[in-house]
């Protein structure tokens, strides 16, 4: 007879491996993990995750993903109202937040155009860009989707669809990273760091 798992755990197995970058082994621990748990550890994670699904929606304006509405940086008006940057998803959000570089508005695709996965231009949120582009407000358009082909394609696909705004649009730098030796950079980071240079 081979031995299983009680059903409870099994399920609870089978949903963490649904998870992304979850394989076998890992959901296995985690389970294992939640049973370790004291009883109000668990219900406060069963909780967390109740009330994340609950509370958090899509900005009308920007389309990231928030808990009020309109969204904390729709509502700053302490930001730069004339330049918008445009993400594939809310954690380029984040990631961009993080270098306190920027201090305009976004724009969130929620994707990027990949014919591979199925997913074209009418599956991202672009009647609401155009919309927030056409107010008159916005002067610069940051396109930041991410350095690979999806990426470039969706990029090149956007700045087609703004050009005839009138609008400058721009895209952000890709190259060596801080710290990074040029003999180990690929030939496609470095020669995007040449034609992205800039005056010193």
């Amino acid at each position: 007879m081979i031995f299983q798992y009680a059903e409870s755990l099994t399920r609870l197995i089978e949903q963490f491996t649904r998870l992304p970058g979850i394989g076998p082994k890992t959901a296995q621990r985690l389970a294992f993990h939640i049973l370790s748990m004291e009883r109000p550890q668990v219900e406060a994670f069963a909780a967390a995750l109740l009330d994340v699904k609950k509370k958090i929606t899509t900005c009308p304006v920007c389309c990231n993903l928030t808990d009020v509405v309109p969204c904390r940086v729709c509502q700053d008006e302490q930001r730069s109202q004339e330049q918008l940057c445009i993400v594939e998803d809310s954690q380029d959000v984040l990631a961009i937040e993080r270098t306190h570089e920027y201090k305009g508005l976004y724009h969130v695709l929620q994707g990027r155009i990949s014919p591979m996965d199925g997913k074209g231009p009418e599956d991202l949120t672009l009647k609401e860009l155009l919309d927030r582009l056409k107010n008159g407000t916005i002067k610069e358009v940051i396109i930041a989707t991410n350095p690979n082909i999806e990426g470039e394609t969706t990029a090149l696909y956007l700045s087609k669809l703004i050009a005839p705004l009138g609008l400058k649009v721009t895209r952000i730098a890709h190259g060596v990273p801080v710290g990074g030796d040029l003999e180990y950079a690929d030939t496609a980071t470095l020669g995007r760091a040449i034609t992205g240079r800039r005056e010193i």
